[in-house]
């Protein structure tokens, strides 16, 4: 996703998609602000498992790796931000509780009107959608201010498991394995297992892998690439571990999967 118009998405529009393509590990190359209105579920950013709830907004920095399970009744909307736009926006992910109802109402009215534009044939709506969001970026920087980050890197633990996660987006297509991640940040294997497995509840090598997978099942779905040159690609040291290690975790071979992934 790198469009240079900004898209605001409805949280139930991407609840009707494919449950895999939320629940995958990713990345995208525009920066990206989650409203959730209502409901409730669990988001991963950076490695970092937190729930969400209503009135919880979620900066993600473009190329920062998450996942979002969102609860049935979860109500809100995903801004992902033009590519290239000159807005001053944080460089770090964010998490903030808005408890305040002035504040609610503020993103809320931001949020209708981006929504109006994007749904108009008005004459400079690209203009006006771009004002928008600086308004928004303004709103985050406030709000950044005055309400707590539920994501803040505030401890070692913290600290290591979104540097790893940083390195895993970077590196994942490639045949590194966890132990080559903890001795480039001089920890332990164990170390970085133990601390990766209390924050996002798997093992370093078990979140490494789900990366792996994740962009497998896009390739898989999203192109025509030969299945051999996504195990190669991926960093699989060959096609046949490739399809046993697919088949194992789909529970179906790569081709199967790309014929019933497909619309």
């Amino acid at each position: 996703m790198n469009s240079a118009e900004p898209r605001l998405i409805a949280i139930s529009r991407i609840q009707n998609s494919n449950q895999w393509r939320n629940e995958a590990l990713r990345s995208y190359s525009v920066d990206q602000l989650i409203w959730f209105t209502r409901g409730q579920g669990r988001i991963t950013v950076g490695g970092v498992t937190r729930g969400f709830s209503g009135n919880n907004a979620v900066f993600i920095p473009s190329g920062t790796m998450h996942s979002l399970q969102p609860g049935a009744q979860t109500f809100g909307h995903n801004l992902f931000f033009g590519a290239g736009h000159n807005l001053s926006l944080p460089t770090v992910p964010l998490h903030l509780r808005i408890r305040d109802n002035r504040d609610q109402n503020e993103l809320n009215q931001l949020f209708d009107w981006l929504q109006r534009e994007a749904e108009s044939d008005r004459p400079a709506r690209v203009q006006a959608m771009g004002f928008l969001c600086g308004s928004i970026s303004v709103w985050l920087e406030r709000n950044r201010l005055h309400h707590d980050d539920a994501m803040e890197a505030n401890d070692a633990s913290r600290r290591l498991m979104r540097k790893f996660a940083t390195l895993v987006e970077k590196d994942f297509a490639s045949e590194k394995s966890a132990g080559d991640y903890a001795r480039e940040m001089n920890v332990t294997t164990t170390h970085l297992t133990r601390v990766c497995r209390t924050i996002s509840g798997l093992t370093a090598s078990e979140f490494l892998a789900d990366r792996k997978f994740a962009e497998a099942r896009r390739l898989l779905v999203d192109t025509r690439e030969p299945v051999k040159d996504i195990s190669k690609a991926l960093g699989y040291r060959s096609p046949a571990y490739f399809s046993r290690v697919f088949s194992n975790k789909a529970g179906k071979s790569p081709g199967a999967f790309r014929k019933s992934g497909r619309p």
